[in-house]
Parts: C-alpha cells; structure tokens; sequence
C-alpha cells in the first residue's frame, strides 16, 4: 500500500503535459466537470455526462451507491485518469488529494511526512519547516512532530495526511472517502476539524462519502450519482450556516434534509 500510495503522489507531480487533450488550467482554482464520460477498455462504462462545477469556497459532496463511478471521478480530476469524453477545467499545480488511505511512508517522522509534497515541488529545508508548522498547528498535531505512523491513531494518521496537502496551500482540494476507515466519534470529529478547516483556508472542496449524515454535515451542496454508468441524478443545496456545530446532527431540518438525500440514493440503485 505505501508503494502505491507514493507512487500516486508522485503521478500527481510528474504528469504535467500528458492530459492537454483535457485539461485547462484555470486562474481561479475552480474545477469543473463539461460532459465527462468513461468506459474502460473492457468495455465498461463507469460515468455519463457529468457536468457541474464548484468554485472557491464551496464545498460538494458526491454520494452514490458502491460502484458509481465517485472514484473514478476524482482520478479524473486528478490526471491519473484520462477521460474518454468530455473536459475537466483545473489547476493542478498545487492539487490537493485526501486519498482513504493517510498514505503516510512509515520511515519518516509525521513532520517529514507533511513536508513531503512541499519537498516533491523543491522548497528548501526552511521553507518546508514554516509550512510543515504551520499545518500542524492547523490540525491540531503539535508536540507529535518526530512520532512515527506505527504510533499514530487512525485519526491522526488522517490529520497527518490533511496537514500533508494543506503546504501546498491547495486551491482545490479532492477527498476521496478519508474516514470511511476510523470509528464514528473520531470521523465526526474529522468532520468538524475538515470543516473548520474549509473555512479558514476558503478551498474549492470535492468530497466522496457512502455517509449521508457526513455529506449533509460537511457541505454546501450534495449531489447523487445513479448506479452505474454513474450520472448526477440529483442535486441539494444545503442551507445551514457555518461554523456547524455537533449537535446540527440532531436537528429537525438536518433530519428531513438526510431523508430526502436518502430517498434520492434509494432511487439511484434501481
């Protein structure tokens, strides 16, 4: 898992001038999806026309039943995948990419581990140290710079990976299910820690969940992918201010908002 994870990281870095057929970088940091569609080469078509966009300071969500294509789509955004219809308009210098995986390489330090991306793009050592700082005070990681990932919680094997993307400052950020794999306490918290984060860096946010209460909670809009070939189905809007306190969970309106994302999800599979 390490050797693919780093080997991903690193796709990220070195792809440049491999997908100009599809890819327009933007000067807003925005990241927009115009009619994509993919069908591998054993015929399987996994997406159909999707078409959305989101801009700086939004924050989507994507839910859809196992198999859609919700995956498939960050690749996409991402570059390790080519589309085979349809453009995606993003700026991938500084791509932010929350695997479900931390990704985390366990010979290094969770320090060295966040300095990692900032030292894949060549900042100096000084440099790297401010940043690294910087975003462990953010996710709240302060006074475990030199422990190994061996001797972290799943929680804050995940704070080590956001702090990882946060360096590069990223415009947009792409998270693809990252606490699908901890308990329900420590993903709320995640959740809450993501958010606060959301608001004081002011990213483009993309978001995959199986976690309808998780899309409701953490975002402005959801949206739901019909089963494969996966197509954008239905879109939310989601009307609760921020900062979105724990307890939002428990109200009424957030209830009825759930149903109706559920009922949405419901009618995707059939």
């Amino acid at each position: 898992m390490v050797a693919a994870a780093t080997g991903n990281l690193h796709t990220l870095f070195d792809m440049k001038g491999e997908t100009d057929l599809v890819t327009t970088v933007t000067t807003t940091g925005a990241l927009s999806f115009d009619g994509i569609g993919m069908t591998f080469p054993d015929g399987t078509e996994a997406l159909r026309n999707i078409t959305f966009s989101i801009d700086k300071g939004e924050f989507i969500t994507v839910v859809g039943p196992s198999g859609c294509g919700k995956s498939t789509l960050l690749r996409i955004a991402s570059g390790l995948l080519d589309p085979t219809a349809g453009s995606v308009e993003v700026d991938r210098e500084r791509l932010g990419y929350v695997f479900q995986d931390a990704t985390l390489l366990p010979w290094r330090t969770v320090r060295q581990n966040i300095e990692l991306l900032a030292e894949l793009h060549g900042f100096d050592s000084a440099e790297r140290t401010r940043l690294s700082t910087a975003a462990i005070e953010l996710v709240g990681l302060t006074g475990f710079e030199n422990h190994y990932p061996k001797s972290l919680s799943g929680g804050m094997k995940m704070r080590t990976s956001l702090a990882r993307t946060l360096t590069l400052k990223p415009p947009v950020f792409l998270f693809d299910e990252p606490f699908g794999a901890v308990d329900e306490m420590t993903r709320e918290h995640l959740n809450e820690e993501t958010q606060r984060l959301f608001q004081s860096e002011g990213f483009a946010g993309l978001f995959i969940t199986h976690s309808i209460s998780e899309a409701v909670f953490m975002s402005t809009k959801v949206y739901v992918m019909s089963a494969r070939p996966g197509r954008i189905i239905a879109g939310f809007d989601v009307p609760f201010s921020y900062p979105r306190q724990p307890e939002l969970r428990f109200n009424p309106d957030f209830a009825q908002l759930s149903g109706e994302v559920s009922l949405a999800l419901r009618g995707s599979s059939s």
